[in-house]
């Protein structure tokens, strides 16, 4: 590195701005569905919107903005010299029903602050620098996560986005197309291995580990895994006075028998570090005089051990249908997403530490508990990521919080960290 490059970046970050920052992430919020907290979901008009703001931002700051058939919107800084292997930085826009303001926008906001800083210091930089707003990173619309950023991994097809369906019945392929976006050209979404040298991600760290340990900076070394399934169980509404117990085909009791044990396995010993999640439970009827004919639930297992993470799933399904028979419900289960954890390369995680030290920021390395795009990206390029803390752990709600001071030195550590891979 030259001194006139390190006198560079460091102009570059001295000017980070959290008013910035704050007043991109306002704006999203206000992209949002009435209700409490933030909601705007994947493949909606409102998360188009938001798309649309990132590009002016990006356009303004006189980058090359464009959209692939996924939805990602990808902005490119020209690099100054002919190293064509790109570096990048993004987050993704949407988000779960009444959620917070912070959860992706903030890997965003980052994002723009970042190009904003590079383009108005001038600092020298040799490779192309680009920034990305992933589509449809949650899973709460479609049942499978990370949909923008799979179609850049080359993991998309069009009858894999065909065959999910939201709670209305709404394919994914159609809201893609409902708001103009092309399902039948998903495959043209995958980034070419050879265009990218790296990626680093910002992201609140959605849990309390950083805020408890008084540590501002987390860097990432693994990222769990995840199995989906729902779950159906049909047995006999009935009125709930006349009907004897004994001859009930109650659905909702083997329900509750089956959130039990998902309960009861996550916190065995012998899978300490899996979590086991229903979130989401149907009941039909849903009436207080009529014994729950049909319930339909999700769960959600994590794991950093991939092993134990599809050894769990297996091993709760098995017991689910054992609660079906003794209970004389029917049962039917459908797998709705099932990734593998990911193990982000040493170098990255040594590069972003080097970086942090360098700027005086403390920090720790640590595995994350939820999803990222960075999962998929890693399948393409060499990843990283970079943690600022959540306020109280709390995120996937209205309350998720993280301090804008937080939010610049991540930015600053982000901006040297990226620098520091152009330059490798």
């Amino acid at each position: 590195m030259t001194r006139t490059s390190a006198i560079g970046v460091e102009a570059a970050v001295a000017t980070v701005d959290g008013n910035r920052i704050k007043e991109f992430i306002d704006l999203m919020a206000s992209i949002t569905e009435a209700g409490p907290g933030v909601t705007r979901l994947a493949y909606t008009a409102l998360e188009r919107q938001a798309h649309e703001v990132f590009q002016a931002r990006m356009r303004e700051l006189g980058l090359a903005v464009t959209v692939d058939a996924a939805g990602n919107s990808i902005a490119e800084l020209a690099g100054t010299s002919e190293c064509s292997a790109a570096v990048g930085t993004g987050s993704h826009l949407d988000s779960v029903p009444a959620g917070g303001r912070f959860d992706g926008i903030a890997g965003v906001a980052a994002a723009v602050e970042v190009a904003r800083a590079v383009v108005d210091s001038g600092m020298p930089h040799q490779r192309p620098w680009r920034f990305v707003a992933f589509a449809a990173e949650e899973g709460a619309r479609f049942g499978q996560a990370c949909n923008g950023s799979r179609a850049a991994s080359g993991a998309s097809t069009l009858s894999g986005v065909a065959g999910l369906r939201d709670s209305a019945g709404i394919t994914m392929a159609d809201a893609m197309a409902a708001v103009g976006l092309r399902p039948d050209a998903i495959d043209t979404a995958a980034w070419d291995p050879n265009e990218w040298h790296g990626f680093i991600e910002l992201h609140v760290e959605q849990g309390n580990v950083l805020e408890v340990t008084g540590t501002p900076i987390g860097i990432v070394d693994v990222i769990s895994g995840s199995s989906r399934v729902m779950v159906e169980l049909s047995g006999t509404a009935s009125h709930s006075g006349a009907t004897p117990m004994h001859l009930r085909r109650d659905a909702l009791v083997a329900a509750a028998e089956c959130v039990l044990v998902c309960d009861q396995i996550a916190q065995n010993s012998q899978h300490r570090g899996t979590r086991v999640t229903v979130g989401k439970l149907e009941v039909e009827p849903s009436s207080i005089t009529t014994i729950p004919g049909r319930v339909v639930f999700s769960v959600d297992v994590r794991d950093v051990d991939g092993d134990r993470q599809r050894a769990t799933a297996r091993d709760l399904l098995s017991r689910f249908h054992a609660i079906a028979k003794n209970r004389d419900v029917d049962i039917d289960i459908k797998t709705i997403g099932d990734t593998s954890p990911v193990t982000l390369p040493a170098r990255l995680v040594d590069l972003v530490a080097a970086e942090a030290a360098a700027h005086g920021a403390p920090y720790r390395i640590m595995p994350s508990g939820a999803s990222h795009d960075t999962q998929q990206i890693s399948k393409v390029t060499s990843a990283g990521m970079i943690f600022v803390p959540s306020r109280g752990g709390l995120s996937h709600v209205p309350e998720e919080w993280t301090a804008y001071e937080e939010l610049v030195l991540g930015t600053q550590v982000l901006l040297r960290a990226i620098y520091a891979l152009d330059q490798a």
